[in-house]
Formats: C-alpha cells, sequence, structure tokens
C-alpha cells in the first residue's frame, strides 16, 4: 500500500498544478457562523467507526455528520454476468437518519419505498465512486457505499461523496493488505462541495440556513486531475450569469483543493 500512498500523494500534489483556475476572491464579509465567503467549514474524520465494515469514516462538517461505510460482497450484479461485462461493481445507498434534522424524518422503509432525493443522492454517490476506481481491478465483486446521515445541517450529498471517497480508500488498502487484490485499483481521489449566491454573494460551502436562502445553489464533484464527475447548479426562482457560473467554479475549485488534501491526511493516518 506504500505505492499507493505515494501515489495519492503525487496525484494530490499535482492537484496545485492541475486546478489552474485562481481562486475567486469575494469580500471578506463575515457569515453568520464566522466564516468568510471563501472558507470551508471545519472538517474532520474519524476513521474505523464501523468495526464490521471493510472501511468506514465518520466525517463532520462543520454540523453535519455522515457515517461512510463500505462492505465487500464476492459477487456481482447479475446484469453483468449476463453481458459479459468484466471486473467488478460499486453501488451506494444513502439514507437520513430519523433524528438528523429537527422534525422527525421518517424512515423510507416505513413509506414503503425510497424518496426520489435519496434515489438522486445515492446514484450521485455512486457514480462518483466509480470514477474513482478502476472496475476491472476489483476482480469480481460489489463494493457496497452506504453513507447515513446522522446529523444534516447542509451538504450532506457532498459530506457523504467526500467521506466516501476515505471508506473506500480505507477498503482498497484493508484489500491490499490481505492479498485479495494484487495492484491498487485507484484512480484519482474525489471530493464534492456546495457553493451559491446569497444575497449577491458568492459563497463556498453552504450551511442549511444558507442553503435555504440561496438564489443560485450548485455542487461541484470532482477529481485531483481537475476533471468535473458531475456539476449540479440551478437558479432558484433566480437567473445567474456566466460571470457568476465563473467565481462559482473558482470557489469550489479553491474548496475541493483543501479538501482533497483532508481526505490525503485521514488515509495516510489511518
Amino acid at each position: 500500500m506504500g505505492n499507493a500512498l505515494n501515489n495519492a500523494t503525487n496525484i494530490c500534489d499535482s492537484t496545485q498544478r492541475k486546478l489552474t483556475s485562481q481562486p475567486f476572491m469575494p469580500d471578506s464579509s463575515i457569515r453568520a457562523d464566522g466564516r468568510s465567503a471563501n472558507q470551508l467549514r471545519p472538517l474532520r474524520f474519524q476513521n474505523h467507526i464501523a468495526p464490521h465494515a471493510t472501511g468506514s469514516t465518520l466525517i463532520e462538517w462543520g454540523n453535519t455528520r455522515v457515517i461512510c461505510g463500505v462492505t465487500i460482497e464476492e459477487t456481482i450484479p447479475r446484469w453483468m454476468k449476463e453481458q459479459g461485462v468484466k471486473g467488478g461493481w460499486i453501488t451506494a445507498e444513502y439514507s437520513m437518519l430519523p433524528y438528523s434534522t429537527l422534525q422527525r424524518k421518517q424512515r423510507d422503509s416505513a413509506k414503503g419505498k425510497i424518496d426520489g432525493r435519496s434515489q438522486e443522492i445515492q446514484r450521485l454517490i455512486g457514480r462518483s465512486m466509480r470514477a474513482a476506481i478502476n472496475l476491472e481491478k476489483i476482480g469480481q465483486r460489489t463494493i457496497w457505499v452506504d453513507c447515513d446521515v446522522l446529523q444534516a445541517d447542509g451538504g450532506t450529498r457532498t459530506a457523504a461523496i467526500t467521506g466516501a471517497f476515505v471508506a473506500l480508500s480505507l477498503a482498497v488498502k484493508k484489500l491490499l493488505n490481505d492479498k485479495k487484490l494484487t495492484e491498487n485499483p485507484m484512480l484519482n481521489p474525489v471530493a464534492a462541495v456546495s457553493v451559491g449566491i446569497v444575497g449577491n454573494q458568492p459563497l463556498l460551502d453552504l450551511c442549511y440556513t444558507e442553503d435555504v436562502a440561496a438564489t443560485v445553489d450548485m455542487n461541484l464533484v470532482m477529481n485531483s486531475a481537475g476533471e468535473f464527475i458531475e456539476l449540479q447548479g440551478t437558479g432558484e426562482e433566480a437567473t445567474f450569469t456566466e460571470s457568476q457560473l465563473a467565481d462559482l467554479l473558482a470557489l469550489g475549485k479553491s474548496g475541493i483543493r483543501e479538501l482533497l488534501a483532508a481526505q490525503e491526511k485521514a488515509i495516510a493516518s489511518a
């Protein structure tokens, strides 16, 4: 795994060169929680939070907390077998626990179906993790990524993706140490962050109250090569200009750089 960690370090070092857009410098006004406009909320990873998972972490991002756990099944989906697709698969599930919000959130199991938002987010997590790994190199396995929101204060999907990459990296590290994999399948590290316009001010990493008040809301999922995996942006009863879009992208890229560095430290210290 030493080579893998060295590769990760090299990738993150090269991020400074590849994410070349100059960070947008908004005015220095202070937000309700004391942050500047281009400042992330405090971020912490607690690894191995779920002992029975192959890899796991609790990501604490401001007041948002998400447990990300990875488990391995030594089989692949039937559609892969029927179509003769080589390699393995990664899929994700996402849920918000009933006590994660101010008012109790009903479990999907009680409703008999997954709500549209949860389904959208878990598909996004799955796509993001599949972009981070060479599926052919993991063999005939299914990697399950489960993200459970303990506390929600905005940015649960970006926290789930950012934490899921750490949990996935820890799981791969264990598979390599156990000799179940012969070569490291990890590609470029992946992270996600939100940006938005609140009161005509571009902001990085929106908390819940900012997200509710945003006239433009956007989520970026990127890798350390500076490539986009997903870009979700919309005007909330508003429009936005190309110049504002450029400002948001620059803010988001600066946040992604910080997140990649934090992920690297969390993986290296595990």
